[in-house]
C-alpha cells in the first residue's frame, strides 16, 4: 500500500510540473470541450504567491499536481488537477484534494469549486469522492 505524499510546490519542481501540464493538456486536446478549456486556461504562474500549487510525490518523482486559488474572497477554486495515468488509483488525486481543502479552510475559504470536462469520468469521480457536486453546466457550440 502506498501512502500518497503531497507537498507544496518548490522552484525545483517547475520542470517536472511543466512537463505534466503539457501531458495533461495533450490528453484533453481532443476531448469534448478540451480545446476550449486549453484556450481559456493558460499555464499557471507556478510561483505566483496568490496561487497554491501542490505536487504528488512518489519516491522523489513528481507524478501529479493541483493548482488552486482563492477567488471572490471566500471561494477556493481548483483550476487544475492532474495525476499521471500510471500513478492513478493510488490515492494521489484524493490526497491532493484533501490538502487543498485543508489549505483553503486555513485561508478562510467557505466553498470549493472545480471543473470537469464532459465525459471525463475520472475527474468527476474525484470530485464526487470529495463531496463536490455539479451546480452549473455550461453548453457551447461553434458558430
Amino acid at each position: 500500500m502506498i501512502d500518497p505524499v503531497v507537498r507544496e510546490f518548490t522552484a525545483a519542481d517547475e520542470p517536472a510540473v511543466c512537463e505534466l501540464a503539457d501531458i495533461a493538456r495533450e490528453s484533453i486536446r481532443e476531448a469534448r470541450g478540451g480545446a476550449r478549456w486549453i484556450e481559456t486556461h493558460p499555464l499557471p504562474e507556478w510561483t505566483n504567491p496568490e496561487v497554491s500549487v501542490l505536487v504528488a510525490d512518489l519516491d522523489g518523482l513528481v507524478v501529479g499536481y493541483l493548482v488552486g486559488r482563492l477567488s471572490s474572497g471566500d471561494v477556493l477554486m481548483v483550476d487544475e488537477v492532474f495525476v499521471l495515468e500510471e500513478a492513478r488509483e493510488l490515492g494521489f488525486g484524493d490526497a491532493l484534494v484533501e490538502e487543498i481543502q485543508r489549505i483553503g479552510r486555513q485561508r478562510g475559504a467557505q466553498r470549493m469549486e472545480a471543473e470537469a470536462l464532459p465525459g471525463d469520468r475520472d475527474t468527476k469521480n474525484l470530485w464526487e469522492r470529495a463531496g463536490i457536486t455539479a451546480r452549473l453546466i455550461t453548453v457551447s457550440v461553434e458558430l
